[in-house]
C-alpha cells in the first residue's frame, strides 16, 4: 500500500511527528507508523512505573506539541497530579501523557487523516518506479511512501568487555539492560553491586535499588568518575547569550563560559542561557572542532547540561556522602569470576595500576550507544544502497538544516527525513523533548508545505 507519509519508529520522536501530521494533513492523506514496539510512543525511558524515575526537564517545557506549551501541566492537573511548570514529573506519567495525547488526536474522526499503526520491523528499503520509497517489513508485507521520516532511536551500549570464564548462573547477575526492572527483585539487601557508567541512568538505578530494599554498597566505575549535577530548587534566570558573540573554537567557547560563570551567582544561569543557541553554535563549528569537543569536553558538558531533578539529586547525594555509593575513575579491562563473585578489573585513570571491584551484581549503565548506522539492520541496508550516508563524526546520518536526508545517489523524488538522535551530527542537542518536539513540528510542516497539488 502507498502512503503519503511513512513514519519509521515507535518511540517519542515517531509519535511527535505523527501528532503534528494529524493536526496538519487533510482527511484525504494516509500515514503509516511502522514499529515493532507495542507501546507506541512510550519507549524505554517513559515506560518505567517507578515514581523515583523523574524527568530531567521541568514539566512546563515538556508538552508534546510546542504550540500548546501548557498541555502537559494541564494533563497533570486533570489527572490529579497537580504540578507547577517548574516541577519535575515522573517519567511514567509522561509516557501516559504521550499516549493520551496521541489517543485524543486519533479520536477526532471528522476531517482527520487516516493513520495505520503497523506492528512490524522495517527490514529493508528500496526506491520504486512509482516515485516512492518502499519498505520490506519483517512480517512479509511491504509499504511505500511519498514522504518518509526515520525516527529510529538508540539502544543500550554493549558491555565494554566480554565476561571471561563466568558461569551461566553468574552471568545472570550481569545486567546488560537495566531498564528491564525484573532484575531488581533478585538482588538481596546486602549484595554488593557494581555499576558501569556514571550518568543519568546510573542515578536512576541506584535509587531504584534503594526503593526495592537494597542497603548494600554500590561501586560506580566510569572513565572519569563524574556524576550529573542537580537543578537548583529555585532556578536562576538564564543569562542571555548571543551565538554570534561566541568564537567558533571549543577552547574559545570554554574560556568565555568560564568568565561568565565567575560573574554570576549560579553557573546554571550560564548553561541555561547557552541552551537556545547550542544548535546554532554547533553548526558554526568545523568538524575538527566538533571532534575536539567529543574527545575532551563531552563528559563535562553532560554533567552540567543534563542535570537531575533537585529532590532526586538530594537523595542521591546523601548516599554518596555516607559512603553507600563510591566512585572509581578508570577503564574497564576485564570481567571475570572468582569465588561466586564478579570481578571487574580496571586501569585507574591517569595511572598504570590495575585495581579490582568485587561484586555480586554488575549493571551496565554506560548509556545509550550513538545513533550511528551500525546499530540498525535497516540503516545498514539503506547505507549499502546509498540511500543514506553517515555524518563525518559517526553521530548519525547526514541531514540538512530542514532535517532532510542528503544522499547524492538517490534518484527518487520521494522525500526522506530524520528526526531525533539520528540528526545529532547536524544539530547536536537533539535528544531531549524540548528540542525533538520543535524538530518534529518543523518536519511535519515541511512535508505538508510541499505536498503535490494532486495530493492536497
Amino acid at each position: 500500500m502507498t502512503y503519503d507519509v511513512i513514519v519509521v519508529g515507535s518511540g517519542f520522536s515517531a509519535i511527535a511527528v505523527t501528532c503534528n501530521l494529524i493536526e496538519l494533513l487533510p482527511a484525504s492523506a494516509k500515514i503509516a507508523v511502522v514499529g515493532d514496539d507495542a507501546g507506541f510512543g512510550r519507549g524505554t525511558a517513559y515506560r518505567t512505573e517507578l515514581y523515583l524515575h523523574r524527568l530531567n526537564v521541568p514539566a512546563g517545557r515538556m508538552s508534546l506539541l510546542p504550540h500548546h506549551p501548557d498541555d502537559f501541566v494541564d494533563w497533570l492537573k486533570a489527572h490529579e497530579r497537580p504540578m507547577q511548570a517548574g516541577d519535575f514529573a515522573s517519567r511514567g506519567d509522561y509516557g501516559l501523557y504521550v499516549r493520551d495525547t496521541l489517543a485524543r488526536l486519533l479520536r477526532k474522526r471528522d476531517g482527520r487523516c487516516r493513520v495505520d499503526f503497523i506492528k512490524a520491523k522495517a527490514a529493508g528499503c528500496v526506491e520504486r518506479y512509482t516515485n516512492t520509497l518502499a519498505f520490506h517489513l519483517g512480517n512479509g508485507d511491504e509499504v511505500a511512501g511519498k514522504n518518509v521520516v526515520l525516527c529510529l532511536g538508540v539502544g543500550n551500549a554493549d558491555l565494554p568487555v566480554e565476561p571471561t570464564g563466568v558461569s551461566f548462573s553468574l552471568r545472570s547477575r550481569i545486567v546488560e539492560n537495566p531498564w528491564r526492572l525484573s532484575w531488581l527483585r533478585r538482588v538481596a539487601p546486602s549484595d554488593a553491586v557494581c555499576i558501569l557508567g556514571s550518568g543519568l541512568t546510573m542515578i536512576d538505578q541506584v535509587l531504584a535499588l534503594r526503593a526495592h530494599g537494597h542497603r548494600g554498597k554500590i561501586d560506580v566505575l566510569s572513565r572519569r568518575g563524574l556524576a550529573p549535577l542537580g537543578h537548583a530548587r529555585t532556578p536562576p534566570a538564564p543569562l542571555p547569550i548571543e551565538d554570534h558573540t561566541l568564537p567558533a573554537t571549543i577552547s574559545g567557547v570554554l574560556k568565555i563560559l568560564r568568565e561568565k560563570s565567575r560573574s554570576v551567582a549560579d553557573w546554571r544561569s550560564v548553561m541555561d542561557g547557552l541552551r537556545p543557541v547550542t544548535q546554532a553554535l554547533w553548526q558554526r563549528l568545523s568538524n575538527e572542532e566538533r571532534a575536539r569537543f567529543l574527545r575532551h569536553a563531552l563528559p563535562w558538558w553532560n554533567i552540567h547540561r543534563h542535570r537531575v531533578a533537585p529532590d532526586v539529586f538530594a537523595g542521591f547525594e546523601k548516599l554518596v556522602l555516607d559512603g553507600t555509593v563510591r566512585f572509581h575513575a578508570g577503564f574497564l579491562k576485564s570481567l571475570e569470576a572468582e569465588d561466586d563473585m564478579l570481578v571487574a578489573g580496571y586501569r585507574v585513570r591517569a595511572k598504570r595500576e590495575i585495581a579490582e571491584i568485587r561484586a555480586g551484581w554488575l549493571v551496565n549503565c554506560t548509556g545509550m550507544e550513538r545513533a550511528g548506522i551500525s546499530h540498525s539492520p535497516l540503516l545498514k541496508e539503506m547505507s549499502r544502497f546509498q540511500l543514506i550516508v553517515p555524518d563525518p563524526l559517526g553521530l548519525g546520518i547526514q541531514v540538512n538544516a530542514a532535517s532532510e536526508v542528503t544522499a547524492p545517489s538517490r534518484i527518487s523524488p520521494a522525500r526522506l527525513f530524520a528526526v531525533g538522535a539520528l540528526t545529532a551530527g547536524q544539530f547536536w542537542e537533539i535528544t531531549a523533548v524540548p528540542d525533538i518536539r520543535v524538530q518534529a513540528k518543523a518536519v511535519a510542516e515541511e512535508i505538508v508545505k510541499v505536498r503535490p497539488a494532486s495530493d492536497a
